[in-house]
C-alpha cells in the first residue's frame, strides 16, 4: 500500500487523470479508493504480475465499462466531456517466459483492441517488456524515429501489433534521451514502457516523457502522456411544458382552427368554464403544432 500512496502523490503533482500502473501484486479483481483516485486492480496469484487502472475523484462518475480480460490486460471507457476513451493497461510477459504465455498474451490483447470500435478514442499504456530500438528501420508509420537502445523480438512484437492496428508507439516521436528512458537500475538503462494510439488521434497528442525526477518506488520511471480533446458543446435542453408557438397563427390556418373547433364542438361543452377553457386550449394546441 505504500508504494500505491506514493504513485498517487506523483499523479497529484503532475495532475494525472487516467494512469495505468502494472506489478500490483494484489490478489483479486477489486476496487480501492487511494487518497482522492480510485483503483481497478485484478491479479490471481499473491505478490506476482497484476495490473490496475487509477482515476481521478473528477472522473471516476463518468467510468462506464471497466474489463478485466486477464491479470495482464484491463480496460475502461470514460467519458471526457462528449468523447468516450478507451484506456487499455497491459503487462506483456517478460523475455525469459515460455512462449506460449506470450502467444496467449497477444492474442487476448488482440480480442480485446478489436471489440473496441474503429471510430473510438482508444489508448494502450504499460509495460511491453519489449525494444523497440532507437530508428524506425521499416516500421515507420508506426515508429517516430527516436527510441533507445536496441530493437529485440519483443519490440517487433510492440511494433507488428501497432502495424496490424493503425496505432503510434507515441514514444518514439520525442527526442530528449532523458524523456525515452523508462527502466533505469544500478548498471543499464532501457525503454520497455510505452503509450500506443490510434494513428488519427495523433493531433490530440501534445507531449509523452518520462519524469525522471519522479519517485515510483520502483526501477520504472513515470511515463506521462499528455493528450487534448476537442469536445463538441451540448444544447442546453429546455426544463418544463413545451410552449405553443401562438406566432404562427396565420391569416392561411386561422380559418381551419375555427372550423375544428366547430368539428370538435368545443365551444359548446357545458361542464363549467375551466373545462371549456382546457377544451379551447387542447384544440388550439393541435391545431398549431400540425401547422
Amino acid at each position: 500500500m505504500g508504494k500505491s500512496i506514493e504513485i498517487v502523490k506523483s499523479l497529484h503533482r503532475r495532475k494525472i487523470s487516467i494512469a495505468s500502473v502494472q506489478e500490483t501484486k494484489w490478489v483479486g479483481a477489486k476496487v480501492r479508493e487511494i487518497d482522492g483516485y480510485k483503483l481497478w486492480y485484478s491479479g490471481s496469484i499473491k505478490a506476482k504480475n497484476g495490473g490496475g487502472i487509477l482515476v481521478e475523484k473528477e472522473l471516476e462518475d463518468f467510468v462506464v465499462e471497466m474489463r478485466r480480460k486477464s491479470d495482464r490486460i484491463m480496460t475502461i471507457k470514460v467519458l471526457v466531456g462528449s468523447v468516450f476513451v478507451n484506456v487499455v493497461n497491459i503487462y506483456a510477459p517478460q523475455i525469459g517466459l515460455p512462449d506460449d504465455i506470450k502467444k496467449l498474451f497477444w492474442e487476448d490483447l488482440d480480442m480485446v483492441i478489436q471489440d473496441i470500435p474503429r471510430s473510438k478514442k482508444l489508448f494502450i499504456g504499460g509495460d511491453f517488456n519489449g525494444h523497440i530500438g532507437m530508428d524506425s528501420d521499416g516500421y515507420d508509420v508506426v515508429h517516430g524515429g527516436f527510441g533507445f537502445g536496441e530493437r529485440n523480438k519483443g519490440g517487433v512484437s510492440v511494433l507488428d501489433f501497432a502495424v496490424a492496428y493503425e496505432l503510434l508507439v507515441v514514444n518514439s516521436y520525442f527526442k530528449k534521451e532523458d524523456h525515452l528512458v523508462t527502466f533505469e537500475s544500478s548498471y543499464f538503462k532501457t525503454q520497455i514502457d510505452y503509450f500506443l494510439m490510434r494513428v488519427d488521434s495523433r493531433r490530440s497528442c501534445k507531449d509523452c516523457k518520462v519524469i525522471p525526477s519522479e519517485y515510483l518506488g520502483s526501477q520504472h520511471r513515470l511515463l506521462i502522456l499528455d493528450v487534448e480533446f476537442k469536445c463538441s458543446k451540448r444544447k442546453n435542453m429546455r426544463v418544463g411544458d413545451p410552449k405553443v408557438k401562438w406566432w404562427t397563427l396565420t391569416k392561411e390556418n386561422t380559418g381551419l382552427t375555427a372550423e375544428r373547433i366547430t368539428e370538435e364542438g368545443a365551444w359548446r361543452r357545458v361542464e363549467d368554464a375551466d373545462s371549456m377553457w382546457e377544451a379551447m386550449v387542447d384544440c388550439f394546441e393541435g391545431r398549431l403544432r400540425k401547422s
